[in-house]
């Protein structure tokens, strides 16, 4: 029986520990060989094979009917191999007879390769077929080919599968009969604030603010006052000549102001949190007057729902068409995944939100010590924007509010049925707590980051940049074969609404509330491993980024996010199309009968 992954948290000090590194990938197995089933019965088990149409079905009887009697596995393989082999060749002559030629089983007598033009012997005796055509071999090997069972890889397997998605598609392109657009009211300024996937989102949205406004929007200026100070600016992170370039059709973007209006002091506004199209319209007499705003916060001021769909696609080209990173960051980003997709072997994107400013932020010190915690509270009080001071921890853990510490995201992968030799990249900053990787690296050993995927001299230019690396990571986590995340913040969200988009990715949305009641039960002794897995499992089975449609709540700041679930707006169903369709047909074949 397992218990757990690692006993709870020890004594730590505030110092990460290291992850290992890309040159010592460790690629750790679940040990033991092929299951050796014991022989319990000297029975025979026998299969007809009357009717050669049924020579699949029949295979998958004497593999049941081995089982049953105890025949071991390197037993089963080698009859399977012969059974193999009869269908093969069945089919094989089946195409041979239909097509009107005829086969010769040579002994092997070391002949030449036989006297048609196209038998040929290989020495040792074999099959050789007389008098075929070239096309008639082809189909003959076609349909062998199609006869045998595909070759099984590691992402067939269950927990690899992306959701069921076939009947949805992106449906974001611009409207055909778009009306001509006149002249702009003026030239609106935006600062993007907060970390990056607060920014790419704010940014997102001014775009489509601009279009409702008619203003000519300048390149957005980024925060360098955020918890990492990072100074990079709008052309350092993203490709901001395929930004301007890609939405030239929708909102015209310049790099800075004309030298007409350099002069001018801009009207400063932070626009209304969740605002609808009616509150910016009402902003234009303002824009035309003093001919450039500015607006000092993007982060959440254009309302998840409610909007024009015309609007709601500009917001989803933006973010998923115009919005490339740097060529620099977009480069080493695919190197990195290359790297972890080595073999083409799957990885877990986990976003680890178990850092120093989310902890604080939070409140949240499960696992950690005094000391540790002290210091988060510290940190908390030096924060003035941050208005929750006093947070009981456990009360919040207990609610689900906490980001889940490595050791119960190590439970969480386990109980969900990843092996222990899953190559997994943490997609986050330095992870808090001494030894707090511990209880995870135990379980999963095979753990990587962009500090060692990338060598010294790869990562050198994007080392004092937090956002960059912050665009690396989210580069990693939206190609990846799953994405995990351990807290709703933006990159949970910005990431998994990615995914959606690009056909809905395997995105894993840990039910964090009662998890952490199992966690507690397992801990305590009231259910053993095997209940923990299965309730664990029954939990998520549909928390997996299979399709749903997001729907507005009673206030925006609790309703699911646009970005994290862009269906419906820039996610369509082809059976409503189909509906569509149909209910128009049935309506234009009634007005012919009114008529």
């Amino acid at each position: 029986m397992t218990t757990g992954v690692g006993a709870p948290g020890s004594p730590r000090t505030t110092t990460t520990p290291s992850i290992p590194a890309a040159t010592t990938r460790r690629r750790v197995g679940d040990g033991g060989g092929d299951e050796e089933d014991n022989l319990s019965s000297s029975s025979s088990c026998s299969v007809s094979y009357h009717n050669h149409n049924h020579g699949a079905g029949a295979m998958m009887m004497m593999i049941g009917c081995l089982r049953k009697r105890g025949i071991s596995g390197g037993g089963r393989r080698v009859l399977m191999g012969g059974l193999l082999m009869l269908l093969v060749v069945s089919v094989f002559l089946k195409v041979v007879l239909i097509s009107g030629n005829f086969v010769e089983v040579r002994d092997g007598d070391g002949g030449d390769g036989g006297d048609g033009d196209g038998g040929r012997g290989d020495g040792g005796g074999g099959l050789v077929v007389k008098g075929f055509r070239d096309d008639r071999l082809l189909l003959a090997n076609n349909v062998v080919a199609e006869s045998l069972p595909q070759r099984l890889t590691i992402k067939d397997l269950e927990i690899w599968r992306k959701p069921d998605s076939e009947n949805f598609y992106k449906c974001i392109n611009r409207p055909k009969n778009r009306t001509k657009i006149s002249p702009p009211n003026g030239y609106l300024l935006v600062h993007a604030n907060g970390g990056l996937n607060q920014m790419r989102t704010g940014i997102c949205d001014m775009v489509a603010v601009a279009k409702i406004m008619n203003a000519v929007l300048v390149l957005p200026s980024l925060d360098h006052e955020s918890f990492w100070t990072d100074p990079s600016d709008f052309m350092d992170i993203f490709n901001w000549r395929h930004f301007i370039e890609s939405l030239k059709d929708d909102v015209e973007i310049v790099e800075s102001l004309p030298h007409k209006y350099a002069a001018v002091k801009p009207l400063a506004k932070a626009p209304i949190s969740w605002s609808k199209a009616g509150y910016y319209r009402g902003q234009i007499p303002m824009l035309k007057k003093h001919k450039v705003m500015k607006f000092t916060h993007t982060d959440s001021r254009l309302a998840n729902n409610g909007l024009a769909s015309s609007i709601q696609k500009l917001r989803c080209r933006a973010n998923y068409q115009a919005l490339r990173y740097s060529n620099e960051i977009e480069e080493l980003g695919k190197i990195l995944i290359d790297r972890l997709s080595k073999n083409d072997e799957p990885y877990i994107a986990l976003h680890l939100r178990y850092e120093k400013d989310m902890l604080a932020f939070t409140g949240c010190s499960h696992n950690l010590t005094a000391k540790e915690a002290d210091e988060l509270r510290t940190m908390r009080y030096n924060v003035k924007h941050w208005k929750e001071k006093e947070i009981d921890s456990e009360e919040k853990r207990q609610q689900g509010g906490c980001p889940m510490s490595p050791r119960e995201a190590a439970l969480f992968l386990k109980a969900m049925d990843y092996p222990k030799s899953t190559t997994v990249y943490i997609a986050a900053g330095d992870i808090y707590g001494e030894n707090s990787m511990d209880a995870f690296l135990s379980e999963y050993p095979n753990v990587f980051s962009h500090s060692t995927l990338a060598t010294p001299e790869e990562l050198e230019p994007f080392k004092p940049y937090q956002n960059r690396l912050a665009a690396l990571d989210y580069i990693v986590a939206l190609k990846s074969d799953v994405f995990l995340y351990t807290y709703d913040g933006n990159m949970a969200k910005a990431v998994q609404g990615h995914r959606r988009f690009e056909g809905f990715r395997e995105t894993i949305n840990p039910d964090r509330q009662n998890f952490v009641k199992l966690v507690d039960q397992l801990d305590n002794g009231a259910v053993l491993w095997d209940e923990f897995r299965s309730k664990v499992k029954s939990l998520h089975s549909n928390r997996l980024g299979a399709p749903y449609p997001r729907t507005p709540g009673e206030l925006p700041r609790v309703e699911e996010n646009f970005y994290a679930n862009p269906y419906p707006g820039c996610v369509c169903k082809k059976y409503n199309q189909e509906l569509r369709s149909q209910d128009l047909r049935r309506s234009l074949r009634m007005d012919r009968r009114k008529r």
